[in-house]
Order: C-alpha cells, then structure tokens, then sequence
C-alpha cells in the first residue's frame, strides 16, 4: 500500500501509471467523485492552461512526401533525385 510522504507525495503503482498511460513528467489531474477522487492523466498545458500543439494542428497535411518535405524544410530542395534514392525513399 502506498504512503504519503512528509512532502506529501505518493508513489503510484506500475499497473496503474501503465494502465492510465502515465510517463515520468505527465501531469495528473484528481477529481471529485461521490466516492472519493479519481486520478487521471491530464493532456499536456501551458502555464496559462493552453494546449501547446493546438496551433500546429493540421499544419502537416500536405501532397508531399516526408522526405520532400523534410529536403524542403532543410532547404535542400528543389534538387534532383536519383533512382536509388527514390526506391530508398518509397
């Protein structure tokens, strides 16, 4: 059984963080019930309560392949490309 220590933290057991999903550094949220609290794992915020991938939401549909757009991105490109690379591409 779990203690809480003098800071008061807990140490929650490996099937639960695995069965919520928990990784070192996610925050968790405790919520009310009629029974008690319930310990859920909380999407990622900002300070001021924000989701931080919210503006980068779609922005990567596009008609291009990943390694164009990588090449792109990294101002490789327009180049050309050889057979090979484009079969090790695929």
């Amino acid at each position: 059984m779990p203690r809480v220590t003098s800071k008061g933290q807990v140490t929650i057991p490996k099937e639960i963080r695995e069965e919520l999903g928990i990784d070192p550094g996610d925050e968790v949220a405790f919520e009310p019930t009629d029974g008690g609290y319930e310990i859920r794992k909380r999407a990622p915020t900002t300070e001021d309560g924000e989701d931080p991938f919210e503006a980068y939401r779609g922005s990567a549909e596009s008609d291009e392949s990943m390694p164009e757009r990588m090449r792109r991105l990294r101002g490789e490109y327009p180049r050309t490309v050889s057979d090979a690379e484009t079969e090790d591409d695929a």
